[in-house]
């Protein structure tokens, strides 16, 4: 991708600030055939621990090559998402609304959305599961009927996988006593102190934090990978989910870990278009700094391959990445059609939305939720019949 000059220029003013990686005139610099001189990367808020990685990442990559990475923080998932189609950035660092714009799903439901054609480069392994207070005597998510559960409406991403996560298990909501807040910190700070007896975690995340107090007296239910019932559940709501054994955490460690639910994130994303050899060699980067940015946070080492170009992820491989992950003997024939499948997902419900927004005159005009209704059913159909 090549930014443009306003686009470039736009945040300058206060680049070193907000984490511009300048060129170094350093004699140990290799420049990168291919690699952009300079990148604008989008990235989570500047006091959230994904920046902390992407700046560790931007680091060594300009260190390495000379070139100068300046790191755009968004708190909003959409906001990110939404640099990237601007093309007011290279890439972006995201989660699930990188798997929620290429399906066409809650706000990306819009005339000016719908499923977007979207690729990555490589991503992190994360994990999620449901962690209850030992006292409530949940162990397994049958367990968790007529419990206190929190749920964070405002938080998509992580309501997307529990819903997910709770279906799969035959659990609605309407069989647990649900108490909402407004944030997954608060939900966990309430969890620790006996308030609630189960909510959604992410262990590695900050909001984990909440519950370091209770450490010794919590338990994380765990989704093992031989309930295979299960797990083909989960697999057909959450196509991101895979079984992920965790060995980080409040309650966890390497001598206890916990077998969970784990999905990518962040995904270094990108859109279709964007230069083969341009992500060729940014995807090169990435991976072949690994080293200088391995110890920077306890789950930088994710970032080593092949752990990093591993499949299900949000989005399909971009070609740039595929031709690294090639010549590094990391892409398998199980990649291969796991690539296959997931394009051909995408491209259908484009292909579909296109056809709703060209043919159905009630759908140009229509409001977010009317949208929704006429999108919803010819989502579903789309993927019945994939």
């Amino acid at each position: 991708m090549t930014l443009t000059r306003r686009a470039y220029l736009g945040g300058m003013g206060a680049a070193f600030g907000a984490g511009l990686m300048p060129r170094r005139a350093d004699a140990q610099i290799k420049p990168l055939p291919s690699l952009p001189s300079t990148m604008i990367w989008s990235v989570g808020d500047d006091d959230g621990p994904r920046y902390k990685e992407a700046q560790a990442i931007a680091d060594a990559i300009s260190k390495a090559h000379g070139t100068r990475i300046r790191l755009q923080p968004s708190e909003r998932a959409f906001g990110r998402m939404e640099q990237l189609k601007e093309r007011q950035v290279t890439l972006g660092l995201l989660g699930m609304e990188a798997f929620f714009a290429a399906e066409g799903l809650f706000s990306y439901v819009a005339p000016t959305w719908g499923p977007q054609d979207l690729r990555c480069l490589l991503g992190r392994m994360s994990s999620m599961s449901i962690v209850a207070t030992e006292a409530s005597g949940i162990k397994k998510l049958v367990d968790m009927k007529g419990k206190r559960f929190a749920r964070v409406p405002g938080n998509m991403a992580l309501t997307f996988r529990l819903d997910a996560i709770l279906e799969a298990a035959g659990i609605s909501l309407k069989d647990l006593t649900v108490l909402e807040f407004a944030t997954n910190s608060e939900a966990l700070s309430a969890l620790a102190r006996g308030e609630i007896d189960c909510a959604g975690a992410i262990p590695t995340s900050g909001s984990a934090r909440e519950l370091e107090p209770a450490a010794d007296s919590i338990v994380w239910i765990e989704l093992p990978a031989t309930d295979k019932d299960f797990w083909g559940k989960l697999q057909r709501a959450l196509p991101v989910a895979l079984p992920f054994v965790e060995d980080t955490g409040p309650g966890i460690s390497k001598a206890a870990p916990k077998a969970i639910v784990g999905y990518r994130d962040p995904v270094v994303t990108v859109y279709a278009d964007a230069g083969e050899l341009e992500m060729y060699a940014v995807t090169k980067a990435i991976a072949d700094n690994f080293e200088a940015y391995s110890q920077v946070t306890p789950t930088m080492d994710r970032w080593e391959l092949p752990r990093s170009a591993g499949y299900p992820t949000a989005v399909p491989f971009h070609e740039g990445a595929i031709r690294f992950l090639k010549e590094k003997s990391v892409w398998t024939a199980d990649h291969q059609r796991w690539q296959e499948a997931t394009v051909k997902r995408h491209a259908r419900l484009r292909q579909g939305w296109a056809e709703m927004m060209a043919k159905d005159p009630a759908a140009k005009d229509a409001d977010p939720a009317k949208l929704t209704e006429l999108w919803a059913p010819r989502r579903t159909e789309i993927l019945k019949s994939l």
